[in-house]
């Protein structure tokens, strides 16, 4: 027997190993890459992570590292079980989450959905039919893979290696030889295991194209997982939520506000990776079939340990049916199904530009067509299904996008060969077989594929959405039109300087339009990141009503970024014309005092901006006693204040309290006292529409174990 040690296959997750048992803490996203990297080529063990994100991203991505251990470390092959360790709710509800991700949904749940009956027993048959057999031909439940052990007082047995539970994400491994410290704390960041190449030029917003955020698969080392970034008139619909989503979206110069939208095809979690949609600056739209959509829904509340209510405030389905189309402000999408381990869409979007219709189709995730054919013959896939699916390999589309992973569950290329598309674009896989080189694509992250260019109304649309948002009223068309007919589109470079700190104003007001900048300060020794800033901000508009003719800081393009830029005097009369000098300079002073409070200091700019709209300041005078009513949330921000003779401090929170009880307690002002003052029903509103908003103020709760936090799951059932 030989003492544990230590390895770090990625951030936020340890593999620790004598030489008889080897045990996974943590598993966050793509982490199955980082332990083949690192020449991992088995483990019998994972344990489950007391923190369930940080930094973006989930840490209890069980679905890889489960075909890890069944199929590169010859667990099912042996009939092995891998151990699941952690708190006993924890592992009911990671359990389900395998069971909705990996086997789909039960006939109870479809009938409970009001699944359309012939489509219901196709999805129930080919889940069956695809499912992982025992010995005797029998399908296996997602408990019969798992041998769990629940801590008891802080303890658990996992074969020669005893696990103790120190602290949050803290512990203890050891056996006869000797013992080593796991302390996944030390971990602030989560991020790929693998180089994400940025993008250094901008690309330009189109009428209708594709943008590559990857396009290979869960097992590829070097390469993200498949995702695609559909363009349609300068906003984004993304075809599913791909892990580290934050990373490839940064890399390929997009802003998450400039994203409307996500069609969504399954649940596996190289698609379907959706937590950093709930850190949006607005809800995000799910383009999906009922069924998946409320999958998604379990599957997050059961990653984050919550009730599947309150994950869905943060979401709003629009729902589409296989076979009929739905017009997204436009575009038209066709949704079909297709036939996968759980149900699968994928769908065609066309759109009419100067006449003529132009069509892209996305396959989705799809087995080989003789695979279909043959559980058609099977009477397993419907015939209409098989057709369509046949059907969409031969039309004629501007570009077909089609699955080329191979293997038990994915396409084969060849399938593509009758196609009369103008491109055939493969993802899902790392290279095409040779014989296929000079006739299709391979989508890899980077690439871009224009279907209808785009042109100067595009930015148009994009200035007019943008200013609107930040004013929180729509812009009054006479001035929208005084302010483009002098604007001008500018587009700048990763890391080029866009404004100079110290230098003069020149009469300027920035929009930016697409991508991230981040505010830099030089305080004489060195440079401070002060804000990040991204589409939708505005830069200088403070500079026209206070007269400064310097720049305080350097803006920096952290990716591609494309900016409207509009002269400052026609910008100033604006404001003043309007009325809306000193409504600025309130939101100006409450900026950074909103920023530096607990409850928003993790929110993005456009997030805060939403929030310092409804803000106001309130004083109290020294010596006052007041009781605040549930009319209005109030936060101190400076002074010192008493409750029942005890001094409290900046951050205290009175009267209405959002997603917690109410304080009416009386307060005395030793001093005069600062509050920021939300009204009551305008915050519900405003949180309600920013998902950040209510993700920060749900987590700040729970971490603080405020009364009134009801919407966490306890154990649950696996089906």
């Amino acid at each position: 027997m030989t003492r544990p040690i230590s390895i770090k296959p990625t951030e936020s997750s340890r593999i620790v190993q004598d030489d008889a048992t080897t045990i996974l803490f943590g598993q966050p996203p793509e982490v199955l890459k980082g332990l083949l990297k690192n020449g991992i080529t088995a483990f019998d063990t994972m344990v489950l992570t007391d923190v369930k994100e940080k930094n973006g991203s989930l840490l209890n991505n069980l679905e890889f590292p489960f075909y890890f251990f069944l199929f590169v470390a010859n667990g099912l092959a042996q009939g092995r079980k891998v151990r699941l360790i952690g708190e006993a709710d924890d592992i009911s509800q990671a359990l389900r989450l395998l069971r909705i991700t990996l086997m789909g949904p039960t006939r109870a749940e479809l009938d409970k959905w009001s699944t359309d009956a012939a489509l219901k027993e196709e999805w129930l048959a080919v889940s069956e039919a695809l499912a992982l057999k025992d010995g005797d031909g029998t399908t296996i439940p997602i408990e019969g893979f798992f041998e769990t052990i629940p801590f008891r007082n802080n303890r658990a047995q996992a074969g020669s290696l005893i696990v103790e539970h120190l602290g949050v994400d803290h512990y203890l491994v050891r056996n006869n030889e000797g013992e080593t410290e796991i302390n996944l704390n030390e971990d602030e960041l989560v991020r790929p295991p693998y180089s994400v190449h940025q993008d250094y030029v901008p690309g330009g917003l189109v009428k209708m194209g594709l943008e590559v955020l990857g396009g290979a698969s869960g097992f590829t080392l070097d390469e993200p997982c498949t995702g695609l970034a559909l363009c349609y008139n300068g906003d984004y619909v993304l075809i599913d939520s791909i892990p580290f989503l934050d990373h490839h979206l940064i890399s390929r110069g997009i802003s998450k506000n400039q994203v409307s939208a996500v069609f969504l095809t399954h649940l596996h979690d190289d698609h379907c990776s959706m937590f950093p949609l709930m850190l949006m600056p607005h809800k995000v739209e799910i383009i999906t079939t009922r069924e998946i959509y409320n999958m998604a829904m379990e599957k997050l509340a059961c990653s984050l340990g919550w009730e599947t209510a309150a994950v869905e405030e943060h979401f709003r389905l629009i729902e589409v049916i296989p076979g009929r189309i739905t017009s997204y402000y436009g575009l038209q999408i066709l949704p079909h199904v297709t036939v996968h381990s759980i149900p699968t869409i994928g769908a065609t979007f066309s759109t009419i530009h100067k006449g003529y219709t132009r069509h892209l189709c996305v396959i989705g995730d799809n087995h080989s067509m003789a695979a279909v054919k043959e559980l058609n013959q099977q009477r397993i896939v419907r015939d209409e299904t098989a057709a369509r699916l046949e059907q969409l390999y031969c039309e004629n589309f501007n570009m077909l996008v089609a699955d080329g992973g191979a293997g038990a569950i994915h396409g084969d290329p060849s399938d593509a060969l009758k196609s009369r598309a103008d491109r055939v674009v493969f993802v899902h896989v790392e290279e095409l077989p040779n014989e296929f080189d000079t006739t299709f694509s391979l989508a890899s992250s980077g690439k871009r594929y224009t279907i209808i260019e785009g042109d100067s109304s595009i930015y148009t649309s994009q200035v007019n959405h943008y200013l609107s948002e930040w004013l929180g009223r729509p812009f009054p068309n006479r001035w929208m039109r005084s302010l483009l007919a002098d604007e001008e589109i500018r587009r700048y470079n990763t890391d080029d300087v866009i404004i100079v700190q110290d230098t003069e104003t020149r009469g300027y007001v920035y929009l930016i339009l697409t991508g991230y900048c981040d505010v830099v300060h030089h305080d004489g020794s060195q440079f401070h990141t002060v804000a990040n800033l991204q589409a939708g901000d505005i830069i200088g508009e403070m500079a026209v009503i206070t007269g400064m003719g310097k720049r305080n800081a350097s803006v920096v393009a952290k990716t591609p970024v494309t900016v409207c830029v509009f002269a400052e005097e026609v910008f100033g009369a604006f404001i003043e014309s309007e009325g809306f000098r000193e409504e600025l300079l309130k939101r100006w002073a409450l900026r950074p005092v909103i920023r530096s409070l607990p409850q928003f200091c993790d929110m993005t700019s456009n997030a805060l901006e939403k929030v310092g709209r409804i803000a106001e300041f309130e004083e109290l005078p020294a010596g006052s006693r007041t009781t605040f009513s549930t009319d209005a949330w109030y936060i101190l921000v400076e002074g010192s204040v008493e409750h029942n003779g005890v001094p409290v401090s900046a951050g205290k929170e009175y009267g209405f309290r959002p997603l917690t009880t109410p304080f009416v307690q009386e307060i005395t002002c030793k001093t005069a006292a600062v509050f920021v003052r939300f009204e009551t029903s305008l915050l519900e509103k405003t949180r309600m529409q920013v998902p950040q908003l209510n993700y920060q103020l749900r987590k700040l709760r729970i971490a603080r174990k405020e009364k009134g936090v009801g919407w966490l799951l306890g154990e649950v059932a696996t089906n």
